[in-house]
């Protein structure tokens, strides 16, 4: 390994970093804290799921807990918050991680469940964000990574609530990168194609797969691991520079 590749790895590393990861029990927010935790940080699970201890102890047994959350309350986003910083004694990166989909014609999307969406998808990134920014200014320095989605970026048929929440969490992150900027808390989004976690396997196979696959120019969908590695940049100091950025990790889908 050269000096400047041996610079390069030091730059991604997180070692002494801590980091709060919501939808960290499955899916993108599990890939991205075994990310974290392979390049030294230690991290804090914020989860609706009622097992997300255990799955945080199957993690790492002494870098990474896990703390039952409702993203959509802000008492319990507050006291999640806390209860982290207590553990780890301080607070340097927040991935907001959790989100829903449901697939409808806008004619049948429900109230509930637009409702439902908007206050996990982005009233929940909302309220992550004001609480651990927080943290962040009052220590001069910080990095929020908002996962957002290509649905953010282009209309998809069937996704009239995830689309809406997903182009709101992508200005909620300019808006509080433009704010946040002057005290060196850097805030983006990664906005992700179809990703084959568990769900998206179940959500996306035989012909309306293959159909998908090929708008893309790449021909494939993302894995877990894809989204993870740009969250992992995003988060280090080799990004040091770059604030209110919307990664589109799509394989080229939005360019057409």
């Amino acid at each position: 390994m050269t000096n400047g590749q041996k610079e390069r790895q030091g730059e991604l590393s997180l070692r002494g970093k801590v980091a709060l990861i919501t939808g960290g029990a499955a899916g993108i927010g599990h890939a991205i804290a075994e990310r974290f935790l392979q390049n030294g940080a230690r991290v804090a699970l914020l989860d609706f799921a009622a097992d997300v201890a255990g799955i945080a102890q199957q993690l790492s047994e002494h870098h990474a807990i896990g703390i039952h959350t409702d993203v959509t309350s802000k008492a319990s986003v507050q006291q999640a918050v806390a209860q982290a910083k207590e553990h780890f004694g301080h607070l340097d990166i927040l991935v907001n991680s959790a989100g829903i989909v449901a697939l409808q014609p806008a004619e049948d999307l429900s109230e509930e469940f637009w409702d439902r969406t908007m206050a996990v998808n982005l009233k929940g990134v909302f309220l992550a964000s004001q609480t651990v920014g927080a943290h962040f200014i009052a220590q001069g320095s910080g990095s929020i990574i908002n996962m957002a989605s290509q649905a953010g970026v282009v209309a998809l048929p069937n996704h009239l609530a995830y689309c809406a929440s997903k182009g709101g969490v992508i200005s909620l992150t300019q808006v509080l990168a433009l704010e946040w900027g002057p005290h060196n808390v850097r805030v983006n989004a990664i906005s992700p194609t179809v990703v084959l976690t568990e769900l998206g396997r179940k959500a996306w196979s035989g012909e309306v797969a293959e159909e998908m696959k090929r708008k893309i120019p790449l021909r494939r969908f993302a894995e877990p691991q894809d989204i993870a590695a740009s969250a992992l940049f995003l988060a280090s100091d080799a990004a040091s520079m770059i604030t209110g950025a919307n990664l589109v990790v799509d394989g080229g889908y939005t360019i057409q």
